[in-house]
């Protein structure tokens, strides 16, 4: 009896070792079924545990992402192609919130919204991943903006400036500028330490694949990542494409780096989300876009930010783009967006089409960071630029009839005239701040008020060229100081040029 009792004890104790060498083979997977399949979307029964933006995997090694959680079944968009998924077809759970790639493997890469490269260079050797949807940083999580973000654009640097952190919105009508401008933005980013994210929505691969020879034309690749969802994609990897690029770029700003990501365009995600929530039976609302389109964007976009010393005083630029309809500004996804950024760039078409580019509105066009985004010598030269090419253009308009004008109208008008061709700038040639500087001081100061209005482009090429040989310590303070250089150095060697070039062409 006694040799019995040893011999249980021996067995259960077995037994227990065993299971304890077992336990971490068991591998318990929550499975359901494929009810419904169709343009993007499928619902499963069998999921009950599943979370909000859960990636999902069905049994052809597709993924989906958990959307609708419904009492009797989940609402899953499929990331990819779903030809080859149908009803009765396994999905289980992956215990991962939806994630991309992250990290400096990233950077020079074209990749789609899953972070798989698409530009046929290998794979991305990178193990850090992000999930696509987190919380933007709070209120103390961040710091006033006042760094300024140089776009290279003179008609953007002086009249709505940039900040890091800043969330400025570009808006038009198609076909007024509104990606050059961010191109543009892009490729003056060279040496400013700065990491670029360029998010192409709903764009023709070949209109994508034309920006990328740009960007690599100009060697800003080297530090620029393309995340593209082409047109001809199911509407989930719009949606989801620029939370991935946001993901990207917060790798990068929660290191302390600074971060520049472009939105190209959220019109186009709008809509694909609006196409997604209509086949997942949400409750369409105002242009049958769902009730919560406002918080699809508001919480991508307050994403951005500069963060506080504690964090590493990172930042990430949001540059959204918005294409609105004959100008109309008031129409529903417009209004929303201009109510959730730190300030507007308007471009209009009359302007594009009268050779005005960038076709810049100067008088809706505000950022609401303003100055503090400034240097001290630009702010100096551009102060009242503003002002003056709104009253300009009132001017312009008022006396386009009339033909008897007092000496002071005049002269402002001539200023006006001048004002706009100096904001004239060609595209894919963004100029540095010190140069800029340089060719609004010779407008402010009247050097230019002599000069014919279809000379002012090799005036201030010339300008440029002059400062750099004769005059080049004061170029240097700009640039490194932020400030006017003291003294009459800088005004004398601008009005030596100027009188120069006013007797070259007087000359002629």
């Amino acid at each position: 009896m006694n040799r019995m009792s040893i011999k249980t004890e021996e067995i259960s104790s077995l037994i227990k070792k065993q299971l304890e060498n077992y336990q971490d083979d068991l591998d318990v997977e929550e499975v359901g079924t494929v009810t419904y399949v169709g343009d993007g979307i499928a619902r499963a029964t069998g999921l009950e545990n599943a979370m909000a933006s859960e990636l999902l995997q069905f049994s052809n090694g597709s993924y989906g992402m958990a959307q609708n959680l419904e009492s009797n079944d989940v609402g899953i968009i499929i990331l990819g192609s779903f030809d080859d998924i149908h009803e009765g077809d396994q999905v289980k759970r992956t215990g991962r919130i939806m994630e991309v790639p992250v990290g400096e493997a990233m950077i020079g890469r074209v990749v789609n919204s899953l972070g798989q490269p698409v530009d046929g260079n290998g794979p991305i050797k990178t193990t850090n991943t992000r999930p696509i949807e987190v919380k933007a940083p709070g209120v103390m999580q961040r710091q006033s903006v006042t760094e300024p973000l140089q776009t290279g654009l003179k008609a953007i640097d002086a009249l709505v400036p940039i900040g890091r952190g800043q969330r400025e919105l570009i808006i038009g009508d198609r076909k007024t500028g509104k990606t050059s401008i961010a191109i543009d933005t892009i490729i003056n980013q060279k040496d400013q330490d700065m990491i670029c994210v360029y998010v192409a929505i709903g764009q023709k691969d070949s209109t994508v694949r034309a920006q990328v020879e740009t960007l690599k034309k100009y060697g800003a690749m080297d530090y620029t990542i393309v995340l593209t969802a082409g047109p001809s994609e199911p509407a989930p990897m719009l949606y989801i494409a620029p939370y991935a690029g946001a993901a990207m770029g917060e790798e990068f700003m929660y290191n302390g780096k600074h971060v520049l990501i472009i939105y190209d365009d959220l019109t186009k995600q709008a809509t694909a989300y609006r196409e997604l929530s209509l086949l997942l039976r949400r409750a369409p609302g105002r242009e049958a876009y769902p009730g919560d389109i406002f918080y699809t964007h508001s919480r991508l976009l307050e994403r951005a930010a500069k963060l506080s010393d504690d964090l590493g005083g990172g930042s990430m630029t949001a540059l959204p783009i918005i294409e609105t309809q004959a100008g109309d500004i008031s129409a529903y996804i417009p209004t929303n967006v201009i109510s959730i950024t730190d300030g507007q760039i308007f471009l209009q078409s009359d302007l594009f089409y009268s050779g005005t580019r960038p076709a810049i509105d100067a008088g809706s066009s505000v950022s609401r960071v303003g100055g503090d985004a400034q240097i001290k010598a630009m702010k100096k030269v551009a102060g009242t630029l503003r002002l003056d090419l709104a009253s300009f253009r009132e001017l312009e308009a008022f006396t386009q009839f009339g033909s008897d004008l007092d000496a002071a109208t005049q002269a402002k008008l001539n200023r006006g005239r001048r004002t706009v061709e100096v904001l004239k700038q060609p595209v894919h040639k963004p100029m540095p701040v010190e140069y800029q500087v340089a060719s609004l001081y010779a407008l402010t100061h009247g050097y230019l008020d002599a000069i014919a209005i279809d000379d002012i482009a090799s005036f201030e090429a010339g300008l440029a060229d002059y400062l750099d040989s004769n005059d080049k310590q004061d170029l240097d303070t700009i640039k490194n100081t932020g400030k006017l250089p003291e003294g009459d150095s800088f005004d004398a060697a601008i009005k030596a040029f100027a009188d120069g070039f006013a007797a070259s062409t007087d000359a002629k």
